[in-house]
């Protein structure tokens, strides 16, 4: 085994007050996605405002396995999708990547049929795609999975009905792609209804589809026989401008999110409020200021427009320092504390059960050495270590750049004591 000194590491020293502007990147949980709506029809797409981070590396490999052709230039993606594609996605391309499944409807509708490996990706307990299966054979799809390969075909789509028993994204996004070629018409009800969803069907109905209700409970989508490539510019990214967020409640500071939506983070701004970080909607994106220490509060996740689960790491190390005792419940996903052990190494009073986290906020953190999980528990020990006495080390980093473009550089350019040490620098 490597010794920390050989690995790749972000070191971390306490830091504030923060100031200055940060551009906030395109939506990593849209760009994915609309990656993947690039197969349903044969042309030539742009995607603009494209973050440089291992995911979209990532989803552009899987499209090459296919045959498509991904370049890019600045924030800009070319995505040429020739007339015949090679409909799969091997597990070698997948293992690291949960949005992979978002290939399942547009090769059902362009091509009729697919076989993509079950997907990787963050270690945070499962996320079956049961639901997707579901949905999918709704309106007409054959699915049956084997030897770690999901096997879809479909003869004809089919507009129906289709309910989810859970507002699922992947699960809406999948029967949208889909059925924006089915006949007839499709109804999702109990639909997601983030932003991601919304821009996913901006780009469909520039595309000639027509999709209504995104960004409710109940969508519809009457399919049409033909689709063409369009240019799109993707939506903000609402989870990098919470993280900047914490990063300003941990050391204190002034900032504008250059980009940001305040209407796509109403309930986190509410929640940062009630914690004594000050935000409001900006021409440029959302101005947020904090100064003193933090107050506890109680956090729940929800599907959108509730709390984002992806927020509850950044919520969990701000509570770790706040005055007070909050309680944490997770109600999306399980597993979602195992970067709790990390923080306590730093001196955070931290207790969990089940679904729930009580956390007693102490004065200061210590750094020390802790080792990122996944993408979000990765940056809020990088956020965590600017409000802790010492050096914080954390080490596989890889996973922060799975999900943020330059999260060192931008928050080095705020005034963070941050820095990215690789082996032999």
């Amino acid at each position: 085994m490597e010794s920390v000194d050989q690995q790749d590491r972000i070191e971390v020293r306490a830091s504030g007050p923060l100031e200055g502007s940060v551009p906030i990147s395109g939506a990593k949980n849209s760009v994915l996605k609309l990656m993947a709506a690039c197969l349903l029809t044969e042309g030539t797409f742009v995607i603009r405002n494209v973050p440089d981070i291992e995911d979209v590396t990532a989803m552009a490999e899987v499209l090459r396995a296919m045959g498509v052709t991904v370049s890019r230039s600045g924030d800009a993606l070319t995505i040429e999708r020739p007339a015949s594609i090679t409909p799969e996605a091997p597990y070698a391309l997948t293992e690291q990547l949960r949005a992979s499944t978002a290939v399942l409807g547009p090769l059902l509708a362009g091509v009729g049929h697919a076989r993509v490996a079950l997907p990787g990706g963050d270690d945070f307990g499962p996320r079956p795609i049961d639901m997707h299966v579901a949905a999918l054979e709704t309106i007409g799809c054959r699915i049956e999975t084997s030897g770690g390969d999901v096997y879809a075909s479909a003869d004809n789509l089919v507009g129906n009905l289709v309910l989810l028993e859970f507002p699922s994204v992947g699960a809406t996004e999948n029967v949208m792609m889909a059925a924006v070629r089915a006949k007839g018409t499709t109804v999702i009800d109990n639909a997601a209804r983030e932003p991601e969803i919304a821009d996913l069907a901006g780009f469909l109905n520039h595309m000639g589809g027509q999709v209504t209700g995104a960004g409710t409970s109940t969508i519809e989508v009457e399919g049409v026989d033909e689709l063409h490539p369009v240019e799109h510019t993707v939506v903000s990214d609402r989870i990098e401008a919470a993280t900047f967020l914490a990063a300003l409640a941990m050391a204190g500071g002034e900032i504008t999110l250059l980009g940001a939506r305040s209407d796509h983070m109403a309930m986190l701004c509410r929640k940062l409020g009630d914690m004594g970080v000050r935000t409001s909607s900006d021409p440029d994106g959302i101005w947020a200021m904090c100064n003193g220490r933090l107050r506890s509060a109680d956090v729940s996740t929800l599907p959108y427009p509730g709390l984002p689960t992806d927020c509850k790491p950044l919520l969990v190390a701000m509570l770790s320092v706040a005055e007070g005792v909050g309680i944490v419940t997770e109600n999306l996903f399980s597993g979602r504390f195992r970067y709790v052990d990390e923080l306590v190494r730093m001196g955070a009073n931290i207790r969990t059960e089940g679904h729930h986290a009580v956390i007693r906020g102490i004065d200061r953190l210590s750094g020390a050495p802790v080792r990122a999980s996944d993408i979000r528990a990765g940056a809020a020990l990088v956020v965590a270590g600017l409000a802790a006495d010492g050096v914080t080390v954390v080490s596989d980093p890889h996973h922060i750049d799975r999900g943020y473009e330059d999260f060192v550089g931008k928050l080095s350019a705020l005034g963070a004591d941050v820095r990215r040490v690789r082996p032999g620098g």
